[in-house]
């Protein structure tokens, strides 16, 4: 489930809900007297307000359906009427995960919910402007298609002590993604309190080493010298295509465990 920013809510949220977890408001019906950050289930990612300023349904593609993105989550977004895949992993016993925007523009109003059909796979989403959104028409409800057209966004990720490996739907453009200056790596901490939301924190950037580039052209490794546990952190890339077409892509996410 989604949670949005708010009192000790330092920013919005991904959770993933288990029984008797307890996910950070000391203002709801509990009886957790601890506020510290250890007594809360870490979400499975925060997302800083530039990236969405309002997450709302999350919702699963069918196995099978929209090519590499079977199976794989999504987000809905009321601020920003966009749809984000959202990536995890887990490392000793905690997951952490990453989101990329899908490649389409972006919907004329927030999106609220969203249901696959049973028989197309196809998505059918609708929503609505009120408060809290930049979307800017009144209602919606719109059909999305997969067309079979490489998507180029990344679908899984393995962060360790010496970087973050990011595997993508569909083939880069070597030259481009192996050259360290077109990747941007920042991080930033976040302050939980009873005060509304937190600004970022130690906001720092991260060199990029290396970059290595498989084979088939579909899993990239950042070495990261300066990599840390952090709450905030964003990838942003500008290389090319497979076939040599621009990419642009911001990935953003929180990492709080490093495999070896």
């Amino acid at each position: 489930m989604t949670d949005q920013e708010g009192h000790w809510t330092p920013k919005n949220r991904i959770n993933l809900v288990r029984s008797g977890g307890f996910y950070g408001n000391m203002m709801a019906y509990h009886d957790v007297t601890d506020s510290s950050d250890r007594a809360m289930e870490l979400p499975l990612c925060w997302i800083t307000n530039e990236f969405d300023r309002s997450p709302s349904e999350l919702l699963w593609v069918p196995d099978g359906r929209w090519g590499p993105l079977g199976g794989h989550l999504l987000s809905l977004s009321y601020g920003y009427g966009k749809i984000f895949t959202v990536m995890q992993e887990e490392v000793s016993r905690q997951r952490q995960g990453l989101m990329c925007a899908l490649p389409i523009p972006s919907f004329p109003t927030g999106l609220l919910r969203g249901r696959f059909h049973p028989e197309t796979g196809d998505l059918y989403t609708c929503g609505m402007m009120a408060w809290g959104t930049n979307q800017p028409e009144p209602g919606g409800f719109f059909r999305v298609r997969a067309t079979g057209r490489p998507m180029h966004v990344p679908i899984a990720f393995h962060a360790t002590r010496k970087g973050i490996t990011l595997k993508w739907s569909d083939p880069l453009d070597r030259k481009s993604a192996e050259e360290a200056g077109n990747w941007r790596v920042t991080a930033w901490d976040l302050k939980r309190s009873a005060e509304y939301g937190s600004k970022h924190i130690r906001e720092r950037r991260w060199a990029v080493e290396r970059v290595t580039l498989s084979r088939d052209g579909k899993q990239v490794t950042l070495s990261i010298p300066d990599i840390a546990p952090t709450w905030g952190f964003s990838i942003r890339c500008f290389l090319r295509t497979g076939d040599g077409r621009p990419l642009k892509r911001r990935i953003d996410g929180s990492l709080y465990r490093l495999a070896k």
